[in-house]
């Protein structure tokens, strides 16, 4: 007689019932986790160990293998999400830190992992390199899981999903050239020079452009006259599916493409949530379940022995090269403290991206031939171990003392974020200073008036009386239908500027905003609550007058206790 059959495998139809087993099985292990304080992603990874072939052997890796279209779209899906946070004009105020944060962990991770294992256990140099390559990522999928469970929103979670973004990108460009000069020591046929190594990581990005950047292209323009959420969604779908499949059929990363696709519509459609990811979020906390269930059934504790080593060396090294990275490019490019303290941290998590380059490297007969892929299978499961056991544990705690935690809620004053604000704000007369918050605002926010009928809105109210209120505060603004809600930009000037105010002072922060007047209660409340807090509050004054960045500004209106008094939550609506 055979071996007993799995309960759940017992015919390919049954891949129906296997998907509803784990998708209660991590929905249920995801709230348990929830109720310990735990992390959803963590108990739902312990349920997949627990159902798999290293503990009860309910479901075998084939179980897991009949599941992959649906793991294939949903690091698809999530990869477009991460790619969406990628926006260009409301990342700009904060280029210097995301462009620090990608070049110190792209160089400062892979060369301590690298000196680690050489000077602890000198294994052959081209498993060393394909390490020490790997380290760079972050785990895209744990983190927006745990930003949306935890509901974060603010600075630190902008810098963070940016900065996984940005080294996932870092990660396949720099896996792909030490995978080729690896490849290339030990077949001799593949030996040539140093551009034709480079050929390939090359011939991968460039496809990925094309492939993610055309259909991103592609569906901006068919979907510019629908309006049916219907076909909207059918066709979002449409989008990730090929951008998922012909990656695949091609040979190209379908990550990278899938990034670039998220890019893209966040550029060009930056205000219509209509497509892309978007449209499946009310599915999301049910992909995240199976997925990451799933990875917990794929990891084998058998590889942990062979693997355990050379794998705890590299997890030490990877956090060690993360929190370096993370702090000196934070401090360098002026990020607030606690984003400097948390961020190295939170990118912990490491997962689906290092599997997928692992197993390029299983497949490689050079690595075959060479008896190299067992070790490396070993020691990239056991990291990935690791990293989803304790790394999801650690970046819900960074999420919480970052002050982002708990703050994806509507707030009196949430519309003014990171790249609304300017702290280098000079005129010599109150017009000037008018002009550029209205360039400002309409940078960064997608309204349909253009900035001449913004500008004679607001000069029309101030011919009615000076909007200055004094103590350095003055708050133009009109009542003009260019969004559905109130959307404004801050400019603040530590030396102050010296314009008419009916007490004398110099104007040290100056608040454009601009109301719908189906917001005409909000748009009192609004104001209010400036000339309350700031106009009152010398305290508040002396913080807000003179920050050093807009970071440090939107910290001080949002995330800490003290501004909670006046950026109250409009529904405390805690799950």
């Amino acid at each position: 007689m055979g071996p007993p059959a799995h309960p759940f495998s017992t015919v390919d139809a049954n891949i129906i019932l296997t998907f509803a087993v784990l998708l209660i099985a991590g929905m249920a292990s995801g709230q348990l986790a929830k109720r310990l304080h735990m992390p959803s992603v963590t108990g739902q990874i312990l349920v997949g160990i627990l159902l798999g072939q290293s503990a009860l052997g309910l479901f075998d890796i084939h179980d897991a293998h009949r599941l992959q279209p649906v793991i294939d779209f949903a690091l698809g899906l999530m990869a477009v999400a991460v790619g969406s946070h990628l926006h260009f004009a409301k990342l700009r105020v904060a280029r210097r830190r995301l462009v620090l944060q990608a070049v110190l962990e792209a160089t400062i991770t892979p060369f301590l992992v690298f000196t680690f294992i050489f000077l602890i256990a000198n294994p052959p140099w081209q498993i060393a390199i394909l390490l020490s390559a790997i380290a760079i990522a972050t785990a895209p999928a744990t983190i927006l899981a745990l930003v949306k469970e935890t509901r974060s929103k603010g600075v630190f979670v902008k810098t963070l999903v940016a900065s996984v973004a940005l080294n996932n990108l870092a990660c396949i460009c720099l896996f792909e050239i030490a995978h080729a000069a690896a490849g290339a020591s030990l077949d001799p046929s593949r030996t040539g020079s140093v551009l034709s190594i480079l050929a390939a990581p090359a011939r991968e990005i460039g496809l990925s452009l094309v492939l993610g950047g055309g259909i991103g292209v592609l569906l901006v323009a068919l979907t510019r006259r629908i309006v049916r959420p219907d076909r909207l969604s059918a066709l979002s779908l449409i989008a990730i599916l090929l951008t998922v499949g012909l990656g695949q059929q091609f040979h190209i990363s379908p990550l990278l493409s899938c990034l670039l696709l998220g890019m893209v519509l966040a550029n060009l459609t930056p205000d219509k949530e209509e497509i892309g990811h978007a449209v499946f979020d009310n599915f999301e906390y049910a992909i995240f379940a199976v997925f990451f269930t799933v990875a917990g059934m794929e990891l084998d504790f058998d590889m942990v022995v062979p693997g355990g080593a050379l794998a705890l060396i590299v997890f030490v090294a990877r956090a060690i090269g993360k929190i370096t990275a993370s702090r000196t490019a934070m401090r360098v490019g002026g990020a607030t403290e606690r984003v400097r303290k948390w961020l190295g941290p939170a990118l912990l998590p490491q997962a689906g991206l290092a599997v997928g380059l692992m197993l390029l490297v299983a497949e490689d007969p050079a690595f075959v031939d060479a008896g190299l892929t067992d070790l490396f299978l070993a020691v990239v499961l056991t990291i990935v171990l690791l990293n989803e056991l304790i790394g999801p544990i650690v970046t819900r705690y960074a999420l919480r003392q970052s002050g982002d935690f708990g703050k994806d809620r509507a707030r009196v004053i949430d519309f003014l974020h990171e790249e609304n604000i300017s702290t280098s704000l000079t005129a010599t007369t109150k017009d000037e200073a008018i002009e550029q918050l209205v360039e400002l605002l309409i940078r960064t926010n997608s309204i349909t008036a253009s900035r001449d009928e913004v500008l004679a809105a607001v000069r029309s109210r101030e011919e009615l009386g000076s909007t200055c209120l004094g103590s350095g505060l003055a708050i133009p603004h009109a009542r003009i239908d260019v969004s559905d809600s109130i959307v404004g930009a801050m400019g603040i000037s530590s030396d102050g500027l010296r314009i008419k105010t009916p007490d004398g002072q110099r104007v040290h922060c100056m608040i454009l905003l601009l109301t719908p007047e189906s917001e005409r209660d909000r748009h009192l409340e609004v104001l209010s609550t400036f000339a309350r807090a700031i106009g009152r509050d010398r305290i508040i004054q002396q913080q807000l007058y003179h920050v050093d960045t807009p970071a440090h500004a939107y910290e001080l209106l949002h995330a800490d206790v003290e501004s909670e008094d006046f950026n109250y939550f409009i529904e405390d609506d805690e799950e």
